[in-house]
């Protein structure tokens, strides 16, 4: 950090307007993101173009004012800085809780497993799932993809007939259908990352670049009890989403762009005065006029309305359902909720037992809702519940693992952490140490 101060400091020598057009010129590109996530139209269009523009035009100033090697310095300096705090915060036991372990099993006698083999662009076909699992001596059933299939009437046929496991290859959405009948019958359940994107798969340490390994729990596996969720009677593995993502995933268009689809449909959050509102009981705790709810099994690890497809979830046996609300009553909420992130006013992080969501005032009978990414409409009140340890999971014992979230910069613990008092003295905080 005193490196990029000094950096940016000898710049001085070359004229304060160049150090200033770069302040210009960050604000410039900020004003752009906003017109382009929070509009529609024309403004759209030319906040895209102002935030590509703004830094090429700071960049060329830079280089005519010959501080550029002075600006990647500070700029290079201050990311080594970020990247020490995060390294010197982490806690030993956040590595030590990374992956969840489980006790040794022998392997199932009579295991069925259900694929779906248009989940995830063809993984089943690419990866040779149906072969590598007949191999290993499970039974596979293989979905029709021109029909819609009763996926827990599947499950549920396969039990009657002597299965001792049960398994998916396919979403999130599939997995939650067949884990909850492997629940219902005490049953191990086999996770196979064959999904799009595999949320629960990664929560659970497996690999999600190759699905086939998954298979390897069939004959060197490990059980671990997961907790989960039920909303309204139907069963969740990750997530149930209200309000503006759950109008998102209803979309027609939102299988083909997810992307393109959630950024058209942002400006109704990030404005603040469109769309529905809901309110929640969570517990005892009244959540009222929220635009986007979103409810976990188990809470994530880092708590980002933005951010929850990259999030993480490092335990699933919590007991407790994770409960992320944003309110944005305008534009200065959501630059707050923007810039500060899980201290904004507008953001509501808290874990719960019980949630019960309704429509706010005005609002019809009936609410969109998306689970496990799956777009559904429920009848109000939506009753979430979370069943503890109820699932038996099926994992291989040598399986990658998952990353350990970035912890929160807390610049006040690093400062103790960099000067830490001496025994017997008064510390920088004005405390005795005994």
């Amino acid at each position: 950090m005193a490196v990029a101060g000094v950096a940016l400091l000898a710049a001085l020598g070359s004229g304060p307007l160049v150090l200033l057009s770069g302040l210009v010129g960050l604000v410039a590109s900020a004003v752009g993101v906003w017109w382009f996530l929070a509009h529609r139209g024309p403004l759209r269009l030319l906040g895209g173009a102002l935030a590509v523009a703004a830094p090429l035009v700071t960049l060329y100033l830079y280089v005519v004012g010959g501080v550029w090697v002075n600006a990647l310095v500070a700029l290079g300096s201050w990311g080594v800085a970020l990247s020490c705090a995060r390294s010197a915060l982490r806690r030993p036991e956040d590595e030590r809780d990374a992956l969840m372990r489980g006790a040794a099993v022998p392997p199932p006698r009579r295991p069925v497993l259900i694929m779906n083999p248009k989940s995830g662009g063809g993984k089943v076909e690419r990866f040779r799932l149906v072969e590598r699992a007949e191999a290993l001596g499970a039974r596979v059933v293989l979905l029709d993809p021109s029909a819609p299939a009763d996926v827990a009437g599947l499950a549920r046929k396969a039990v009657a007939e002597g299965a001792d496991l049960l398994g998916v290859a396919g979403g999130d959405g599939t997995q939650a259908l067949v884990a909850e009948v492997a629940a219902e019958h005490d049953l191990p359940f086999l996770v196979i990352s064959a999904g799009t994107r595999n949320h629960f798969a990664l929560d659970l340490g497996l690999d999600r670049t190759d699905p086939s390994r998954c298979l390897d729990a069939l004959r060197d596996g490990e059980e671990l009890r997961v907790d989960l969720g039920d909303v309204a009677g139907r069963p969740f593995v990750n997530t149930v989403s209200f309000g503006v993502y759950a109008d998102v995933v209803q979309h027609p268009e939102y299988r083909d762009d997810k992307a393109g689809t959630a950024i058209d449909v942002l400006p109704d959050l990030l404005q603040g005065g469109e769309g529905d509102r809901l309110d929640a009981l969570a517990d005892s705790t009244s959540l009222t006029g929220q635009q986007a709810l979103l409810v976990s099994n188990n809470p994530y690890a880092a708590p980002d309305p933005f951010g929850t497809v990259a999030a993480r979830r490092t335990r699933l046996d919590g007991g407790e359902l994770g409960v992320i609300g944003v309110r944005v009553d305008g534009a200065a909420q959501a630059a707050e909720l923007a810039v500060l992130g899980t201290q904004a006013t507008g953001l509501n992080v808290l874990t719960a037992r019980r949630v019960e969501v309704g429509g706010g005032p005005g609002a019809g009978a009936v609410i969109s809702v998306a689970v496990d990414g799956e777009a559904l409409t429920l009848p109000t009140p939506v009753v979430c519940t979370l069943r503890p340890r109820a699932l038996r999971v099926l994992v291989p014992r040598d399986r990658p693992g998952s990353p350990v979230p970035p912890p929160r910069l807390d610049w006040r613990r690093l400062t103790r952490l960099a000067f830490p008092e001496e025994p017997g003295r008064s510390g920088p905080w004005g405390s005795r140490t005994p």
